[in-house]
């Protein structure tokens, strides 16, 4: 077989330079310490590294949306217990304003330290968030929710509730619409209302009321009715009796599962209404209160109408307490939920990182041996190209 002087050649340069590719390779990989440098390199293994480094973007993601579910939730947390306390000032100024030994004087002066307060507590419902957004406001985060023209108050948000994913099948809330915190109070003891009519001239107080019986129970609204001082019916909305009975100051009325304490005296004629609680909102609650409170009391009547108010008042305001612990209580789960969901994503994206790395990271020991074979055998190549390219046969002659 004859080989050409070029051909020999052209082999020895082609090999040269594929050994001389083949060290600059493995060059790259120590430098940059990856052992994939090119998807070509190993395409089934660059195309789960990428799998993966997609999903530690998703987890990356989630842990920025539990950072902002957090922040918001935290500035709930403490406007609700902002709240909280404010309204557990209002109660211990009801309660105070409600001893007769306090007089028409104290009883304004408490009312005015009440509407501070109530200013304060409106405040609290319009508060931002570290963003400028509006807390309580539902989806209308750029809409101060809470409005307030003459004596009524109105909530401008909707009852949205955004819901931001946290984990791979995790979406917590992240804030309650001012609607639900503020407007949807029960009123009464949460099951029904008990109210005096305006016209009653006796000095019957209502106590709270309790439901006994829930089965018989039938939510329609009920008016207690005085014959006499000494004698009741109960009416039902179609104005046919349906229990009645005599009384004795301090008392309890029972009905349809209903049982109602009134202490004083009622005068004939008058009339104490019991309703299925509505919705109410605190506002108007504190206002109601220390509106009761600055009417001055002139006999025993107007005195029974003021403890009747305050009472009322003072049971609107333990639902509004009671809502508030349960919203607080969400929202403290919530918070927990994305403390939890961390953790988790942390450890599933050490994990998936230690496998990213078994995939794409460069054993070193591996490729400095393998840089130093790749050298020599380059260098042998180099040597014997000289060599053989300096042999002629007239070297022989």
């Amino acid at each position: 077989m004859r080989v050409s002087t070029s051909g020999s050649f052209l082999r020895g340069v082609g090999l040269m330079q594929q050994l001389q590719v083949a060290l600059d390779r493995t060059q790259q990989q120590i430098a940059s310490g990856r052992r994939l440098l090119t998807p070509s390199d190993d395409p089934i293994a660059s195309g789960r590294a990428l799998e993966l480094k997609e999903s530690l973007a998703r987890i990356s993601q989630f842990d920025r949306n539990g950072t902002i579910a957090r922040n918001r939730l935290s500035h709930e947390e403490t406007a609700l217990s902002d709240v909280n306390n404010v309204l557990q000032r209002v109660r211990e100024l009801a309660i105070q304003a409600n001893n007769a030994s306090q007089s028409n004087e104290s009883r304004s002066q408490i009312a005015v330290e009440m509407r501070q307060h109530l200013d304060g507590l409106v405040q609290i419902a319009n508060q931002r968030d570290g963003n400028g957004r509006y807390l309580f406001a539902g989806n209308m985060d750029s809409t101060a929710p809470v409005a307030k023209s003459g004596t009524t108050y109105s909530y401008n948000g909707d009852q949205g509730q955004r819901r931001i994913q946290i984990g791979e099948s995790r979406h917590i809330p992240d804030g309650d619409s001012g609607a639900r915190v503020f407007f949807q109070i029960r009123n009464g003891n949460g099951v029904f209302s008990a109210t005096p009519a305006a016209a009653n001239t006796g000095s019957g107080v209502l106590g709270p009321g309790s439901l006994v019986d829930p089965t018989q129970y039938d939510r329609d609204q009920y008016s207690i009715r005085f014959i006499d001082p000494a004698n009741y019916e109960v009416l039902d909305s179609a104005a046919a009796v349906v229990a009645s009975g005599t009384f004795q100051p301090g008392d309890t009325v029972a009905f349809q599962g209903i049982e109602v304490s009134i202490k004083g005296q009622p005068a004939a004629g008058d009339v104490f209404d019991v309703s299925p609680s509505g919705h109410q909102d605190v506002f108007s609650m504190i206002d109601n209160l220390a509106s009761a409170l600055e009417t001055p009391i002139g006999g025993d009547a107007s005195r029974a109408a003021m403890h009747n108010q305050v009472n009322e008042g003072i049971l609107n305001i333990d639902q509004a307490i009671g809502s508030v612990l349960q919203i607080r209580t969400e929202v403290g789960s919530r918070l927990a939920a994305a403390d939890n969901e961390q953790d988790s994503n942390g450890a599933v994206a050490l994990i998936l990182q230690e496998t990213l790395a078994d995939i794409e990271d460069l054993d070193y020991v591996e490729a400095i041996s393998q840089l130093s074979l790749q050298a020599t055998t380059l260098e042998a190549a180099q040597q014997s190209f000289l060599r053989t390219q300096n042999l002629s046969l007239f070297n022989y002659f």
